[in-house]
């Protein structure tokens, strides 16, 4: 069964990934979709221009891409091009059951974590914050929350660079997002419900609070290499901060054995600040 898919992202290269995961099942990939903001001020004109730049040449020859402007903006795309699936990787909308309703099967998320875990919007964040060797992927059914249907597929043991960005990671994820792409759409074109996820196990990885954008020198050592791991990737909001040598900075990176870099005690033993800039 070759099924009419629908997919969703923000970036030129998760769309490519996508891309590639529904042609190695054997789908048609029939509508592109960039999510707008839709709080007043929010993208910009121009940003939004050169999303599509770069979105476009990515995509299959003849496929279009749309921008809804609101939700029924998008349910119309969906009944429009007939699609059976929407696949969807990075999208600020909380999705209705009136969308979630309009594809034959329904709506399928990429998830950068093993899911229950790290549900919401900053998975890597959290992985990095908490020192996690490594994240994964996961692909499930979307409903009316966040990242809490059913799964479809899932990969681990994607290991986490000691300092990667988040422009650095995507190619890293990419043929894993592909492999799970191409797995989920093979099971949703059988009618897989996917498996529930178990509650328990659930944690969320919302945006990073304001405190954590200052270190405390009186944290263990390791908590604070892995708060500068956290911002070096990206974390939404500036920092870390701190006083080194008398001097408020940016603390850029950060190691936990003896070497270049200005040694700063904390609760357990020492740290050097390799790399920091002015506040």
């Amino acid at each position: 069964m070759v099924l009419r898919v629908a997919l969703v992202s923000f970036r030129a290269d998760l769309f490519l990934a996508l891309q590639e995961g529904c042609a190695a099942g054997g789908h048609e990939v029939v509508l592109g979709v960039v999510g707008r903001s839709r709080r007043p001020g929010g993208a910009a004109a121009a940003g939004i221009a050169a999303k599509v730049a770069d979105v476009v040449p990515v995509l299959p020859p003849g496929v279009d891409l749309v921008l809804p402007g609101d939700v029924g903006g998008l349910v119309a795309a969906l009944h429009g091009y007939r699609v059976d699936v929407v696949v969807v990787c990075g999208f600020s909308w909380r999705i209705p059951p009136i969308a979630l309703a309009a594809p034959t099967l329904g709506f399928i998320n990429v998830h950068a974590s093993l899911l229950p875990r790290y549900r919401g919007p900053a998975p890597v964040q959290w992985a990095l914050r908490n020192g996690d060797p490594g994240i994964g992927v996961t692909a499930h059914w979307m409903d009316e929350r966040i990242d809490t249907g059913n799964i479809l597929v899932q990969r681990g043991g994607i290991p986490l660079p000691e300092y990667v960005t988040f422009a650095e990671l995507w190619p890293l994820l990419d043929p894993h997002i592909r492999e799970v792409v191409t797995a989920a759409l093979g099971r949703a074109e059988t009618g897989c419900p996917g498996r529930p996820q178990e509650e328990s196990l659930a944690s969320y990885a919302g945006a990073l609070e304001a405190e954590y954008s200052h270190i405390d020198w009186s944290w263990p050592a390791r908590l604070i290499h892995n708060q500068v791991r956290t911002f070096h990737f990206g974390a939404g909001i500036a920092g870390p901060f701190a006083e080194v040598d008398g001097e408020r900075v940016r603390v850029l990176r950060t190691r936990l054995t003896p070497g270049a870099g200005t040694r700063v005690q904390c609760a357990d033993g020492p740290i050097w600040v390799t790399e920091a800039e002015p506040a």
